[in-house]
């Protein structure tokens, strides 16, 4: 199968960071903000057996939740989800155990297509592969990227992640006040 992708994997170290950020934020206790655009994806992970948390774009089209994975088998949380497809995802509707899986089956395909078609992201995707955007052609390229989706589970899955450092922004923002003040004091003089 041909692996077609968006670009190189980032992997310089800034890069990675940014992309990152949103974990940070939703530690912060931001993921009401956060995870309208971004989900947590909790993975176990394939070798180490512990939890690995990812940052992904997602969309929501009619109460379904897609990823497209634009980095195809380079992904270590595709790769994850090959091993073990029970995740817990996170965003602003709150934490979901789910069982993750590409979209290959034709007629889901096709239903997905709608999604596909008001994505700008993903019309920009596919315009770098060549590929038409008519739902014949989408369908037909199925083999070409990653489209992921979530099913519910009751099924355990890995733990989500804890918005553990909430108490550093009233500290953050505590600091601000005083720096803004003793700046302030200096600019008087």
């Amino acid at each position: 199968m041909k692996d077609d992708h968006l670009g190189p994997y980032p992997s310089h170290p800034v890069v990675r960071a940014i992309f990152r950020l949103p974990i940070l934020l939703y530690r912060l206790g931001l993921g009401a903000l956060v995870g309208r655009l971004f989900m947590i994806v909790t993975t176990t992970g394939r070798k180490s057996g512990l939890p690995r948390r990812t940052a992904i774009e997602f969309h929501t089209y009619y109460g379904r939740k897609y990823v497209v994975n634009g980095y195809g088998m380079r992904s270590d949380w595709y790769r994850n989800i090959l091993a073990d497809a029970r995740v817990t995802i996170q965003t602003a509707d709150g934490v979901e155990h789910c069982r993750a899986r590409r979209v290959t089956d034709d007629a889901e395909l096709a239903e997905a297509y709608g999604f596909v078609e008001a994505n700008p992201t993903f019309r920009r995707f596919v315009q770098v592969l060549g590929v038409d955007l008519s739902r014949e052609q989408f369908i037909a390229h199925k083999d070409r990227w990653y489209l992921v989706t979530f099913d519910p589970t009751t099924e355990p899955t890995p733990p989500p992640l804890a918005a553990d450092l909430w108490c550093v922004l009233p500290l953050a923002a505590s600091i601000s006040v005083v720096f803004a003040l003793v700046l302030g004091r200096r600019g008087q003089r």
